[in-house]
Order: structure tokens, then sequence, then C-alpha cells
């Protein structure tokens, strides 16, 4: 039931059930709850306390009546069909009947042996007690916290005890509405112990499942937050990465042409600060996603990342830090979604970037992006270094350039495979899958949103 409902209601419609109305809601429910959790939390410490206050209840009301009353015949409800013991066979009797409730808990199974043998040496002697509700608090606690395998047992034993008794009541009582009785006493202690032991189990059921939820909700936030640093990870290795390659070659031929040719360098010095600028703007751009709120008004503002459209920038730049770099496209590529442009252009600019850093300033770089049905595929190939040039080149070091390509392929089913070129530079092939999840119109999803 909904207890905010403000559905219209008719004159004889009830009135709303309030929250304030509800039973568990009332000032007495409360206050039992919070005495019943304070009582479980004394006797998980302390259940020896427990465990004697229900012995003292049980000697209290069943024991001392017969003991007080013990001269006086009329108190024997069933005399003369009974024998009358002295006072210390009846606390003998009581004794046995009422002491091993102390480990009924502990030890359900032999409590419940003993007070049933007691109770049958009580019947053989033809006495009659009222302490022999022992019997049936005994069952109740084997069946809450006993092996219910054994339960079968128990009941037949009680059965029979209870039958003995109903053979030896007064004439005037009926034998089959005294079993009735004696077995209904019977079925209320199992089913008193079964309600209870179910009622824990699901309890115990519900705080693990709770537990289970605490922990898996906490390895979700784990896993998110590892693959946001990731994904940060990757962008800022992108952006610092290849702006700061094409920085250094820049400023290395710079100096190189400062004393042959200063309005080169000066060129240089131009591009040097236009690649910053654009690096930091970047950067904030990329910074001002990760923060919760700006932290100033003039904060900038997000805008998109980029696509195929800005590949041909991008080999600007690059050429601008001295290698020759031939682009061509071919299909529609502005169609494409923005997820597949930013991981297309991302996988230009590592390779590009690579080129620049191990083929050096003489390199040729052949660049081509092509669209054929839901196959996209880059080929990029570089000559290598020039000749004079003594940096090797890292054939065998994938390093995480080469690993970040593939994370952006692998969330479209795609490859990237890089390696040695012909001659001597170096060739990298990536594939992505344009085909559409099955069972959704969506298109594949962005690697880092659609803004940054």
């Amino acid at each position: 039931m909904n207890l905010d409902d403000t559905t219209p209601r008719g004159p004889a419609d009830p009135p709303p059930l309030l929250e304030a109305d509800l039973p568990w809601n009332h000032p007495l429910a409360r206050a039992l709850s919070r005495l019943g959790r304070r009582l479980k939390q004394g006797d998980r410490h302390r259940p020896w306390i427990l465990d004697t206050a229900v012995t003292a209840v049980v000697a209290l009301l069943f024991c001392v009546p017969d003991l007080v009353h013990d001269g006086d015949r009329r108190h024997h409800p069933f005399d003369p069909e009974f024998t009358h013991l002295s006072l210390a066979g009846t606390l003998a009797l009581q004794a046995g009947l009422v002491l091993p409730l102390l480990w009924r808990r502990r030890r359900p199974f032999p409590a419940f042996g003993v007070i049933t043998a007691v109770f049958v040496l009580q019947l053989a002697l033809g006495v009659w007690l009222r302490a022999d509700v022992a019997v049936l608090i005994a069952l109740y606690s084997l069946v809450l916290h006993g092996e219910l395998r054994r339960l079968p047992v128990a009941c037949a034993v009680t059965a029979g005890a209870l039958g003995l008794v109903a053979a030896r009541l007064p004439t005037g009582v009926h034998v089959l509405d005294a079993l009735f009785f004696l077995f209904s006493a019977i079925t209320a202690a199992v089913a008193l112990g079964l309600a209870v032991r179910i009622r824990r189990a699901q309890l115990s059921v519900l705080r693990d499942r709770a537990t289970r939820l605490e922990v898996e909700r906490d390895q979700r936030s784990r896993l998110a937050a590892a693959a946001e640093r990731t994904r940060v990870a990757r962008e800022m290795h992108d952006i610092v990465g290849h702006n700061l390659s094409v920085i250094i070659t820049l400023a290395d031929g710079g100096a190189y042409a400062n004393d042959r040719a200063p309005e080169r360098g000066k060129e240089a010095l131009l591009l040097i600060g236009d690649t910053g600028r654009q690096a930091l703007g970047e950067l904030r751009r990329m910074l001002g996603v990760l923060r919760e709120q700006p932290v100033a008004p003039s904060a900038p503002e997000l805008s998109p990342q980029p696509g195929v459209g800005d590949i041909e920038a991008l080999c600007e730049r690059i050429r601008a830090a001295g290698p020759r770099v031939v682009h061509r496209s071919e299909g529609d590529l502005r169609t494409l979604d923005p997820g597949v442009q930013l991981a297309v252009y991302r996988i230009v600019q590592e390779a590009l970037t690579n080129a620049l850093k191990h083929g050096g300033r003489d390199t040729r770089v052949d660049l081509a992006v092509g669209v054929e049905g839901t196959r996209l595929t880059i080929d990029v190939h570089d000559t290598g270094p020039g000749t004079g040039t003594v940096r090797p080149r890292p054939h065998d070091d994938e390093g995480h350039g080469i690993a970040g390509m593939r994370e952006r392929a692998g969330l479209y089913d795609g490859t990237v495979a890089a390696g040695p070129g012909p001659d001597g530079g170096w060739t990298l092939r990536a594939t992505l899958d344009l085909t559409p999840p099955a069972g959704s119109d969506l298109a594949p999803p962005a690697v880092a949103g659609g803004a940054a």
C-alpha cells in the first residue's frame, strides 16, 4: 500500500493509512523492540543470565505452588489418582525437571533427555507436579536450538509420556479428550519452536545478503573508480604525451636552426606556444569534467571532444615539427558516432606521436582512414629515422600507447596490430567494428563521454 497516495477518495472510502498509525510505530511497540534488542545484545555476552532467569521463573510459577500447598490435599485436582510424596521427594523431582533447563540451549538434546527421564520416573511413581511443563519447554528448546533430525524421536517420546498421563487421569475425564489437549500442547511447542527458528534463519539470510550487497556495492564503486582512473589516465596520456612530443621536437629543431636561420627558430617558438596553449586548454577541459562544481564563474565551458574532422589539424601540428605527413580518407567519416570519432582521433594521435618520437623529424608518415560497410580501418606507416640517427626504434616495447590504442579499439570489437615495416619503418593497423550491439539501436558508447 502506498502511504503517500493522494488519489481522490469518495465518502465511503476508508481514510488513508498514515505512517504513525502502523502497529510497529506505536510507542509501546517501539519500546518493546528496543528492550528486545538490548536483551539480545546482553544475551550474546552473558547467555547464562537468560538461562538462569528462565529456570527461576519456571521454579517460581510451577514449583513453589506445589510446595506451598503440599499439606493441602484439596489443591491436587486429580487426587486420589496420584500419589502424594514427601517434601524431600517433591523437591528431588522438581529439581530433576527444572535444573536441566539451565543448559537447554547449549545442550538441548541431553537436557530434554534428562527432563523426560525424570518425567517418566515421576509417572511410574504416580506423582502429579506442575513442574511437568518443563517437558514442553525442553521440547521447544530442542526444536529451536537442536538438530532437526532428532525431532521425530523427541516428539514420539513426548507423545508416549503424555499418553501415560492420559491413561492415569481420573475416570471422569475421557481419554480422547485428554489426548487431544496434551497432543495440542506438543504441537504448539513444536510449531512455536519451528516458527522462531525459521524466523531467525530468515533474518540471518537477510543480514548475510545485506552484507554481501554492501561488499558488492563497495566493489562496484572501486571498479568504477578504477575504470575512471584508467579512462582519465588514457586521456591524459594522449593529451600530454602527444603535445609534449611535438613541443620537444620543435624545441630541438628551433635550437638547431637558431644559428643558421633565426626566422625558423622564431617560428618554432611560436609553434611551441600554440601547442602548449592547446594542451593547456585540453587539460583544463578534462579536469573541469572531474570537478563536481566549477571553482570559478570563469571556468572553461564544456566543448565537444575531437573527432575525425580534427585529424587534418593534428597532421598540421606534426608537419610543423618536421615529419612529412600524407593523410587520406575514404568513406563518409563525419557521420560516425562521436564515440567512434574520438577513438579514431586518439588512435591516430598516438600513432603520429610515436612516429614523431621514434622516427624523428625526417621521417615520412602515410596515414589512411577509411570506412567500408561496418568496418573502419586505420593504417599508419612511417619510414623510420633518417640517416645518421642513433636512436633505435623500440620494436619490442609497446609501452602504454599501444595498450591504450588496443583498449579503445576493443570498445568496438576492434584490433590493433603494430610492428616493423618492410623499409625499416613502423606500421600500425587498427580495425573497428561499427555494427551496433545486438538488440539495441544505440551506437557504441563513447570512450570519454560526449564532452570534456
